[in-house]
């Protein structure tokens, strides 16, 4: 039905006041919402500032559950635990991804213990732990996708052992979330969940954040400066997108995930209204730090920019969103809530 049209129609009317403008709200941003991403790195009695993410750290261990205490004590639901391997530790095969008591394992333990309530969702891919930086296995100067599956799954269990609760395979390889549904449920463990990054483009978005997790320096020692494009989606694709949910969905992933965020709200919209399962969207380091970049100039306005670059996904048809954003946000809107 077309509205009246003007002067009967006025659409000011419903902008007037604010009890108006929250009664026809069509979206809302909650606590619920959101995920956040934690780097940790091994040591003690560090948190290091990631110089590209203002107001991010990477913490060790022992301070894990103090930097956890207000995510928890605000409702945030789950966490999601990248590890920065130190190079010592790191091989052409990512071996170290599969050691029980490495950095993301340990994290794991010891934030079921603090905070059993707590989801924990644990990154699945080979770039953390591989010397070149790559998601996978390399032969013959190709990353190579079935040789990659025999460690992603290995991988998966050893993670869903040490308690987490979502394996969020984020590596790209074709097969990998049937491969890693598998060996789950031959491992028992049939509840642990599966987030797929599903639709994961190669973008330039993922800088700050390779440089938190020390990747990016093993990416640039590659012969051609190293790049992600055999296996991440081109930017100027969206059916590709479309075929590429599908097929993780038909190999078992509970959820979804399109990464970056911002740039391919299309994408979410697409895929949330298309499959009509939990689609997550990740709000990427480069997104988070141009917001604060800005707002450190003077240009945007912290608080504003930050809930309207979260309230975007809701509006796109996100379920939730993975936002280093997400303590502060939550802390406005408990505050707002209260």
């Amino acid at each position: 039905m077309r509205a009246a049209p003007y002067p009967a129609g006025r659409p000011r009317r419903l902008r007037r006041d604010g009890w108006t403008r929250r009664l026809v709200a069509e979206h809302r941003l909650c606590v619920d919402d959101l995920i956040w991403p934690i780097f940790v790195i091994e040591g003690s009695g560090l948190s290091v500032p990631v110089a590209a993410m203002p107001g991010v750290d990477r913490v060790t261990l022992d301070r894990l559950e103090g930097h956890v205490a207000e995510a928890a004590r605000l409702g945030i639901p789950a966490v999601a635990l990248f590890p920065a391997t130190p190079a010592e530790k790191k091989d052409s095969e990512g071996t170290e991804a599969l050691n029980p008591d490495n950095l993301i394992c340990s994290a794991a333990r010891l934030l079921k213990r603090a905070y059993p309530g707590i989801g924990l969702i644990g990154d699945v891919a080979l770039d953390p732990y591989t010397e070149h930086g790559h998601d996978g296995v390399i032969r013959d100067g190709y990353v190579h996708n079935d040789d990659t599956l025999a460690v992603l799954t290995r991988q998966s269990v050893n993670q869903a052992q040490a308690g987490i609760d979502v394996i969020a395979p984020s590596d790209m390889m074709d097969g990998r979330v049937g491969a890693i549904r598998a060996a789950l449920d031959a491992a028992g463990l049939i509840d642990t969940r599966i987030m797929s990054y599903a639709a994961k483009y190669a973008s330039a978005f993922y800088g700050p954040f390779r440089d938190a997790l020390g990747s990016a320096k093993s990416l640039q020692s590659q012969q051609g400066g190293g790049d992600k494009t055999t296996y991440q989606m081109d930017p100027a694709n969206s059916d590709e997108a479309m075929r590429e949910v599908e097929a993780d969905l038909r190999e078992g992933a509970d959820m979804v995930m399109v990464k970056p965020g911002m740039p391919y709200l299309d994408i979410v919209r697409r895929v949330s209204e298309r499959f009509e399962v939990p689609t997550f969207a990740y709000q990427v380091s480069g997104e988070y730090s141009m917001i604060v970049a800005a707002v450190e100039r003077g240009w945007m306005e912290r608080e504003r920019a930050m809930l309207e670059s979260l309230l975007g996904f809701k509006r796109a048809g996100a379920a939730g969103v993975l936002s280093y954003f997400a303590v502060e946000a939550a802390r406005r809107l408990q505050g707002a809530a209260a």
